[in-house]
């Protein structure tokens, strides 16, 4: 969780073990208090009866590892013959030691006496809560346990408990976590009948979906019990952690409470600096998207103060608005100012500018890429002329094509009600055949909006599959003027050597006849499926087409190493003599897009694709590059190509989430070009975006907020892109009006 990442959650848990004050599970509002031998001793007799035989036992570790040699030869000097080890009687013997790694629970095991012998078992009793530190258990004739404490007891049910522990409020714990759900939070239940049977995950009715036990929930430290705190976002946790120590002992708030306090409240400012004051402390990071996730992380590293370290951060303004860049580059400036060295890869403009060194790799990618075009500061790669990233920052590009106007007959897919999440029951309005912006500060909603209600709630009008169903709205209107809904997210195209970009945009069909269509196929009496990698005679036996083979490494993770065989090439070596234009069919797989879309540009079938995947910035991918080395900014790219060649499909609604990420400025209005072939075949593109250059470009901007979080949910603008710039409360605005 991002309490845990965070390790906010550390010393918030140490906080609670430590002031906490305890409440009984049965007896809401009974706190827990002391009791002594003698109390303890009537409640064995209530509950085993006035002249029962029971064995008492002293708990001497408790969840700790060692081998715990020593302890058990003192035992056996106090003249204690038998142990319970991890729930195993076992006798003590000469040299007994347990397995160091392990946690382990040990209880010496001190004799049984009957409870009508008051001056015997007050004795035995004493002494096994001596040994157990104030603690210990009885075992009746039934099997049944008691927990006796000298310290916590209930006094309405005098149901006893053991002291406080760090432990018992984490959810990775046997000790912490809710025993019905095992600290997941949810509970899997199957809906539906026969074939159509499906699972589906549920909050655990145990813990609400806290994930703690009981006994973890009943523990409160001011107004707030340690899940309710958790269940705030970062914002409102900052103001609520004063209240924690209002009732705590001027001293021990002094000593223990305000030190705990200082830490915590330290990383979740950071956390707010970097723009993430709208995330719950219990929100899983699972659930994050990455930019969110390594800005998370970048907050728990601010948090420990090292110095002298190296920290290389991957695009962190992914999903973050302009609005916070600067807070984010703020957070940077800290580490620097600690004594630490900050490489950040980066294509955001301010990111650009405010560095200290830059370093400008290219000039373009794939092999034409890989030279140091640039570097020293931002001043110099402006004035660089063989800089791409100085010309886009120097002379940014016009756009391609002038946005489209929406007038009041325009025919709209209107969304009214939205209110999954923090959305607050707002009317979205779509205009279809145009380029749609939804943009926002991050954890404005944006994504509920058009991932969890928008696109589900039409493909389900449609009569479409969905994955799960729409978020909560009144209801949608103007769906009938599309046929289908499709989300070009950046999942994986294939996750094997077998899928490459030449197959998926259906670029190798068309290659593998015409290849069959040569005189040295003919003669051979081959046909197209000669020239397939992924089945028939013409490729590879040892490696089946892959060129590759995967290596297994036992205990290490398996390898892709070349087919030694084919050598990579794929195919059997009488099948790489069939020559189209002088090339194989393994030469023509390692040509770059770019190369093969100049070599073949006077086949419709085959240029007519590759041009485009060049025109995207695709143009330094082999055609035989597999899949599984593409990134998701890529993968997407290549889906739009496909879905562009895609005939007779009818009127769609595409949407994308932040599809300029990775993407140099200079290949975002690439992207935008392609995009507008869509809205010009009779397409609605809705694209989740905080890249200024796209909401400029959009025909129709929607902009949520104000804030993120629960200052966020409510539409602040929707109307045509021109008149963004002049709405005053949004943040979206306030950044396109200073650019």
């Amino acid at each position: 969780t991002v309490a845990t990442v965070t390790e906010v959650g550390h010393f918030l848990r140490l906080l609670w073990a430590r002031l906490g004050t305890q409440y009984c599970v049965h007896c809401p509002g009974e706190p827990i208090v002391s009791r002594s031998p003698g109390q303890m001793l009537q409640d064995l007799r209530e509950a085993f009866g006035p002249e029962a035989p029971v064995e008492l036992l002293a708990p001497v570790v408790q969840g700790r590892k060692g081998h715990y040699r020593a302890l058990f030869e003192q035992l056996a000097a106090q003249g204690i013959e038998q142990v319970e080890v991890d729930g195993e009687r076992r006798a003590i013997e000469p040299g007994m030691r347990l397995d160091r790694y392990r946690e382990h629970d040990v209880l010496a095991v001190l004799g049984t006496v009957t409870l009508d012998d008051e001056p015997g078992a007050l004795e035995m009793l004493g002494r096994a809560l001596s040994l157990g530190g104030g603690t210990a258990e009885a075992l009746g004739p039934d099997g049944e346990r008691v927990f006796l404490s000298a310290s916590r007891t209930c006094l309405r049910c005098r149901t006893a408990y053991p002291e406080l522990d760090p432990r018992f409020f984490s959810f990775n714990t046997p000790q912490g976590r809710c025993p019905q759900c095992e600290g997941l939070g949810q509970l899997e239940r199957t809906v539906g009948r026969g074939k159509r049977k499906r699972t589906v995950m549920e909050t655990c009715p145990a813990c609400e979906g806290s994930r703690l036990s009981a006994r973890a929930r009943s523990v409160r430290l001011g107004p707030f019990t340690f899940d309710a705190l958790l269940r705030l976002d970062v914002e409102a946790a900052l103001q609520a952690l004063p209240s924690l120590l209002q009732d705590v002992d001027p001293q021990r708030r002094k000593e223990v409470g305000e030190p705990l306090l200082a830490e915590a409240e330290r990383r979740l400012r950071f956390l707010a600096e970097v723009g993430l004051g709208y995330l719950g402390l219990d929100r899983a990071a699972g659930t994050l998207s990455g930019g969110e996730l390594q800005r998370v992380r970048l907050a728990a590293q601010l948090g420990v103060g090292l110095t002298g370290a190296l920290y290389v951060l991957d695009e962190p303004t992914i999903g973050l608005h302009p609005r916070d860049t600067g807070r984010l580059l703020g957070a940077l400036r800290k580490l620097v100012e600690q004594g630490n060295t900050v490489v950040v890869v980066e294509h955001d403009a301010e990111v650009f500018r405010a560095a200290d060194h830059v370093v400008d790799v290219g000039p373009g990618g794939g092999r034409r890429g890989g030279r140091i075009v640039a570097q020293g500061p931002p001043g110099k790669l402006l004035r660089s002329r063989r800089s791409v990233t100085g010309r886009a920052l120097r002379e940014p590009p016009a756009p391609a094509r002038a946005t489209l106007p929406v007038g009041p007959e325009h025919p709209r897919l209107w969304l009214r009600g939205a209110a999954e999440h923090n959305l607050r029951g707002i009317d979205v309005v779509v205009p279809l055949q145009r380029l749609v912006v939804v943009t926002g500060v991050s954890g404005s909603g944006k994504s509920t909006l058009v991932r969890g209600v928008l696109l589900p709630a039409v493909r389900q009008a449609l009569g479409l599959v969905v994955e799960r169903p729409p978020g909560a709205h009144r209801r949608l209107e103007g769906h009938e003027a599309l046929r289908r809904a499709v989300e070009v997210d950046q999942s994986p195209i294939g996750r094997t050597p077998r899928s490459v970009p030449a197959t998926y945009v259906k670029v190798w069909d068309a290659v593998r006849r015409m290849l069959a269509a040569s005189p040295e196929a003919r003669a051979r009496g081959w046909d197209a499926s000669r020239f397939s990698f992924n089945t028939g005679e013409g490729r590879c036996p040892a490696c089946e087409g892959q060129g590759a083979r995967l290596e297994q490494m036992a205990f290490l993770p398996p390898v892709l190493v070349p087919c030694e065989v084919c050598e990579g090439r794929r195919f059997e070596p009488e099948t790489l003599q069939v020559r189209l234009q002088g090339l194989s069919a393994a030469q023509i797989l390692d040509l770059e897009v770019s190369e093969a879309a100049e070599r073949f540009a006077a086949l419709p079938k085959v240029g007519a694709a590759l041009r485009l995947l060049d025109e995207l910035g695709l143009g330094y991918l082999r055609l035989g590059q597999p899949s599984n080395t593409l990134s998701g900014g890529e993968a997407q790219r290549l889906k739009l190509v496909r879905e562009l060649g895609a005939t007779d499909k009818g009127p769609t609604l595409y949407v994308l989430d932040e599809p300029t990420t990775g993407l140099h400025r200079d290949d975002v209005w690439r992207l935008l070009a392609v995009l507008r072939r869509f809205v010009e075949r009779g397409d609605t593109v809705v694209v989740i975006e905080h890249q200024t250059d796209v909401v400029r470009a959009a025909d129709w901007v929607v902009d949520l907020g104000p804030e993120g979080g629960r200052g966020g949910g409510d539409l602040v603008f929707q109307g045509l892109s021109f008149a963004v710039p002049a709405t005053p409360e949004s943040h979206t605005a306030r950044v396109l009006r200073h650019e």
